[in-house]
């Protein structure tokens, strides 16, 4: 079988669009080295791009990366697609691998609507610098993690970057816990299929409206629903 062209834009990582070409040129302006500009395009997304799962996961538009950059809002799959098209925009081999994970602090909102703390295809991207594949995750902004209480994910272009198992306190975060692998480009269908089996509440509703962030400081609070 022919190897996927990690560097050739997708549907949902374009990284051909302008928009997403001049935010990779941006980002990296001032930076030289294959990893280094991996790392600067890591946190240009994860600062840059406010982490909100209170979005319509249903529409594929939120999903893309050329319309995350558009409105500067995205959760971790659309945030992950940017960051992979913000790689390949500059010659960067990039793809997005998903795992199921289970956040022991999901915020009550939330669990209510989902009926479980279990999120499925939860993404990353994985980018190739200076020929090793090193998994970064931008989901959580500093800003989030501050008010949430959880350590913020740091990235230096030469180990994984994956969510921590403990917050701050101590309390169970995030375990991982099935591998469903890299793509090319975001497999829309198969997302939205585990979604519907999943989470059919949140679906039929076509996710949460309200400010994610007004609501991200319960999340530190003893009265956040734990499973630790």
């Amino acid at each position: 079988m022919d190897m996927p062209n990690y560097l050739a834009p997708g549907h949902f990582i374009d990284s051909g669009s302008p928009e997403v070409v001049r935010f990779a040129q941006a980002a990296t302006a001032n930076v030289t080295g294959e990893r280094e500009k991996g790392v600067a395009l890591y946190y240009a997304v994860r600062e840059g791009i406010t982490y909100d799962p209170y979005i319509d996961i249903g529409d594929a538009v939120n999903f893309r990366a050329s319309s995350v950059l558009a409105t500067g809002r995205g959760f971790c799959i659309g945030k992950a697609a940017l960051l992979a098209a913000s790689a390949r925009a500059i010659g960067i081999q990039a793809r997005v691998g998903h795992a199921d994970v289970r956040n022991h602090l999901t915020s009550p909102r939330l669990y209510e609507k989902m009926k479980t703390d279990l999120f499925v295809w939860h993404a990353y991207a994985d980018l190739c610098l200076a020929g090793l594949w090193v998994k970064a995750t931008p989901a959580f902004n500093l800003s989030l993690c501050e008010r949430a209480g959880i350590k913020p994910l740091e990235f230096d272009g030469r180990s994984d970057s994956l969510m921590h198992p403990f917050d701050r306190a101590g309390r169970r975060h995030m375990e991982y816990l099935t591998d469903r692998g890299t793509y090319h480009d975001v497999p829309f269908e198969a997302i939205q299929a585990a979604f519907h089996a999943a989470y059919p509440t949140l679906m039929r509703g076509r996710g949460l409206a309200g400010d994610f962030y007004a609501e991200a400081v319960a999340e530190s609070e003893p009265s956040v629903k734990s499973t630790a």
